[in-house]
């Protein structure tokens, strides 16, 4: 197959062509090979995976010890038995693919180790570009992600990125592997405070500010009310008046609160857009409103809640040990309760009725396996509790459904302190991505000055945005980290412009090579020890996206494709591409394909672009 100039080299799927990883095919031979050993042996747990010293080999399986213990055998006997019916099985078979030249050892107590011939790793790759270098799930499975969540009325701040990016990251990555994924963005639109912004609008309102900037309007009014209400209970009684009525139907109120929701989700969406970001469904808080009475009725009739000094709450059930029971705080030298209120004295309901409302909606609308909560670490007790309720509540809905609370920690400054302005502001996510991209023109400006400055804005708006993403995922996310932009922007490094960079080189060695004859690299050998390292990097692509998947961990994502970047890097400076003779010059030209697509592809699912120029 010949591919034009520029594009990166690709194969064509085909029934006749194996399209599994190599550790896929090894593992299904394995397998098969440790029936024939142990017919009552449970295979599921039998994985191949890649071998932490590169120098013992490329692959390894160390199910075969566990397998021993339970059978009563020597581990190495086994593994030599199962090494023995393994080569049995490919002989039968004929030796092609992957399995061409293989060669298996046994290591240590009972690990075997897989090590490919460099023109299967060759194969390997060709036929796993056809899909991406990655698997679709053997059992997709309908994922909810709940993140970002900003308040109605307030600005979205620095603080929102972590939440947002490491939501959009996760679904992008799930879907990519053949889930059904349900975002939802659950918008704080309910509660006390629109009974003061309502007063305020009453009273203070400036429509010209409302106009230029609505949400630094709506902050104003709430700012004064709050105050006001400090000093004088009045006014505070008269914002709980106003919210009465909001609750109660009022038409005039009701038109308020609507126009707020209007002005802060035109906010949003702008933001959103520059970032990329897109939800299935915004189901604010007062969506669930109407249910939360039912909620609380059901808790009590099931002995769940009861009442406690006018208020309803949920107590431990005792069904856990004190130190796991998130309704006990030890405190005095003793366990002590520490209910969970769902429906307050004066009548008002609170986060976790709205909480078990919407847990409720999601598992009987989408009947999802999994929900997703991508909520910063400091949530933790109140989604333990909210959980262990939940389970209480509907064990039958519980028992289908996981549900996880995928925490974060906090973004600092220089001071070690949280990340603030030098007024000690919290820092507007829109003044933050305002910054990076102009530190980023500033930059592009230096070293591309013979571009034209509409083409230098767009890098510019990639390279900045992309930047402040790529910071807050490469971290443990539940790591707090400092902020900086130094180090966000820098072109050396593990950071989002170094892998943009090292992905536009690849496209552009792609567009000057011209075309590729991918059919005609079966059969070629590569010699170069970068070409093999190359190769073998870039079928850990699909491995690493099911570890994010699995873990929630977009910095595994970061870390692999950094080290793909390496690889390349070392490839491109030790091997000669457009220069080398044939079939050499298309085995390195499809490399800087692959790799290019590997790349681009990667940075997408961290919901980043990769420019054309750089």
């Amino acid at each position: 197959m010949l591919l034009p100039a520029g594009c990166p080299p690709t194969i064509a799927a085909s029934p006749s062509v194996p399209t599994l990883l190599p550790h896929s095919l090894l593992e299904q031979r394995l397998r098969q090979a440790v029936l024939q050993v142990l017919p009552d042996a449970r295979p599921d747990g039998v994985k191949v995976r890649p071998c932490p010293d590169p120098k013992h080999g490329d692959y390894q399986c160390a199910a075969l010890i566990g397998l021993a213990k339970e059978a009563r055998k020597n581990p190495r006997e086994l593994a030599a038995a199962v090494s023995a019916a393994y080569a049995a099985l490919r002989a039968g078979s004929g030796e092609e693919g992957v399995e061409a030249g293989l060669q298996i050892e046994i290591a240590g107590p009972g690990f075997l180790n897989f090590r490919l011939a460099p023109e299967a790793l060759l194969s390997a790759v060709l036929d796993a570009s056809a899909s991406r270098f990655l698997e679709p799930a053997a059992a997709p499975r309908t994922v909810v992600v709940d993140f970002s969540s900003p308040n109605v009325a307030k600005p979205m701040h620095v603080g929102h990125i972590r939440s947002t990016a490491l939501g959009d990251c996760l679904s992008r990555v799930l879907r990519a592997l053949g889930h059904r994924v349900i975002t939802d963005n659950h918008l704080g639109d309910w509660g006390t405070q629109f009974g003061k912004l309502i007063v305020g609008w009453k009273r203070h309102l400036h429509r010209d500010a409302l106009e230029r900037d609505p949400i630094a309007e709506l902050e104003r009014l709430y700012k004064l009310e709050n105050a006001a209400g400090e000093a004088d209970p009045a006014r505070l009684d008269q914002a709980r008046q106003e919210l009465v009525a909001l609750q109660a139907g009022d038409p005039e109120n009701l038109a308020i609160w609507r126009e707020m929701i209007r002005l802060s989700q035109a906010q949003f969406d702008a933001l959103y857009g520059r970032l990329g970001v897109t939800f299935d469904h915004t189901l604010g808080e007062s969506f669930y409103n109407p249910q939360l009475p039912g909620v609380v009725e059901s808790l009590v009739s099931r002995g769940i809640a009861r009442e406690s000094e006018g208020a309803v709450a949920v107590f431990s059930d005792h069904t856990l040990p004190a130190k796991e029971d998130p309704f006990l705080v030890h405190r005095d030298g003793a366990w002590a309760d520490d209910p969970a209120l769902v429906r307050k004295s004066d009548g008002g309901f609170n986060y976790t009725t709205t909480d078990l409302a919407t847990l409720e909606y999601r598992i009987r609308t989408w009947a999802p396996e999994e929900i997703l909560y991508v909520v910063d670490d400091r949530q933790a007790p109140h989604f333990r509790k909210l959980f262990q309720i939940f389970r209480r509540w509907q064990p039958e809905a519980e028992a289908r459904t996981v549900l996880r609370h995928i925490g974060f920690g906090k973004i600092l400054g220089d001071d070690g302190k949280p990340f603030k302005t030098r007024s000690g502001d919290t820092v507007r996510l829109a003044e933050l991505l305002d910054e990076a991209v102009e530190r980023a023109r500033k930059l592009v400006d230096e070293k591309r000055p013979e571009l034209p400055p509409e083409t230098r804005g767009e890098i510019a708006r990639i390279v900045g945005t992309g930047a402040v993403k790529y910071q807050d995922l490469l971290p443990n996310r539940q790591s707090d980290y400092i902020f900086s932009w130094d180090k966000m922007l820098a072109l050396t490094g593990n950071t989002s412009p170094y892998l943009q960079y090292q992905c536009t080189r690849a496209r552009k060695v792609v567009a000057d090579g011209g075309a590729v004859d991918i059919a005609a690299l079966r059969g070629v050998t590569p010699t170069e020890p970068a070409e093999v390292a190359l190769l073998k990097h870039l079928l850990l692509y699909g491995l690493t996206l099911e570890s994010v998947a699995a873990e929630c961990r977009p910095n595994y994502l970061c870390n692999y494709l950094y080290d793909l970047a390496g690889h390349y890097s070392r490839f491109y400076e030790s091997c000669p591409v457009l220069k080398a003779p044939e079939p050499v010059r298309s085995l390195r030209l499809a490399l800087c394909g692959f790799t290019a697509r590997v790349l681009s592809h990667g940075l997408g699912l961290l919901g980043i672009e990769s420019p054309e120029l750089m």
